[in-house]
């Protein structure tokens, strides 16, 4: 079992000034753009990313987004654990598998793999 990258994730809207400061400012590129969530990566690095996702207050919220290169592995062991899971392991239309968990400071945390990827 492998970690492939970590994300934070931050609560705010894809706008004029977000896209200036982690684009023009910090010099991030705008990988993902779905209007509910956008991915910035660095051009040098693409493991080095930070999401925006809509700022909705009725919509669950993950603090921090782990690809791993096994979900269900990891699910399996946050069940055997007794980890409280607060959004089932789901097949996503956009290509992933995921599910959220909290762990033990409140976080959600989104377990994620991508179903189809050519990344190394």
């Amino acid at each position: 079992m492998a970690i492939r990258r970590v994300v934070p994730n931050i609560k705010g809207e894809l706008n004029t000034e977000n896209r200036q400061f982690y684009g023009n400012v910090l010099g991030f590129d705008l990988a993902m753009d779905m209007g509910w969530i956008a991915t910035f990566v660095s051009p040098t690095m693409p493991s080095a990313q930070v999401t925006l996702l809509n700022a909705d207050p009725s919509t669950l919220h993950p603090d921090v987004s782990i690809e791993v290169d096994d979900v269900d592995a990891i699910h399996a062991k946050a069940v055997e654990n007794g980890i409280p899971i607060v959004y089932p392991l789901t097949d996503e239309p956009w290509g992933v598998r995921r599910f959220f968990a909290q762990d033990p400071n409140g976080l959600v945390i989104n377990i994620v793999s991508h179903r189809h990827t050519d990344r190394p």
